[in-house]
């Protein structure tokens, strides 16, 4: 089995890498062996061990997702996704620009279904719809530099003279 990209397996994926790791584990193969095959940690290769030798196979196969189900099903969130590339405009806003509000608005309009704009924002992100922000700097920091850095505007002596 490949290891890259394992942060992003589906629920079958998962499954199917414990059970191939579980006839690993029966043929011989340590827990370290396993863990390092697989891209996991010793500690996931050993709760994996303990499973398959208390309950047996089935301990590792897949279980309901924990969680409220989903309110929109795979179609909806298909025609979500048209919805946000066709623009906030088409959804019949007075600008292009998608907000987790509108875009919660426009999910209501179209399917009746409330979404807090939070949780929108996690569907934006889960579809692949936006990439997570990272936090803006401040104008202090873009004006001034970190605070931690010996380079800032207010280390200039004529700002801040020393003291002789």
């Amino acid at each position: 089995m490949e290891t890259a990209a394992q942060g992003n397996l589906t629920r079958d994926e998962m499954e199917s890498r414990r059970l191939l790791a579980a006839d690993d584990l029966q043929r011989g193969l340590s827990q370290s062996q396993v863990a390092r095959k697989f891209g996991v940690s010793r500690t996931t290769a050993s709760r994996w061990h303990r499973a398959l030798s208390g309950k047996g196979l089935e301990a590792l196969r897949k279980r309901r997702a924990p969680g409220r189900p989903s309110r929109l099903d795979a179609e909806q969130l298909r025609a979500v996704a048209e919805i946000y590339r066709a623009g906030a405009r088409a959804a019949g806003f007075e600008s292009d620009r998608w907000t987790t509000a509108r875009f919660a608005e426009a999910i209501h309009a179209k399917f009746g279904i409330r979404y807090d704009p939070d949780h929108v924002g996690r569907i934006m992100h889960r579809l692949g719809l936006r990439a997570r922000t990272r936090k803006r700097r401040s104008l202090v920091d873009v004006l001034y530099g970190s605070r931690y850095s010996p380079n800032t505007v207010l280390s200039r002596p004529e700002i801040s003279p020393t003291v002789a």
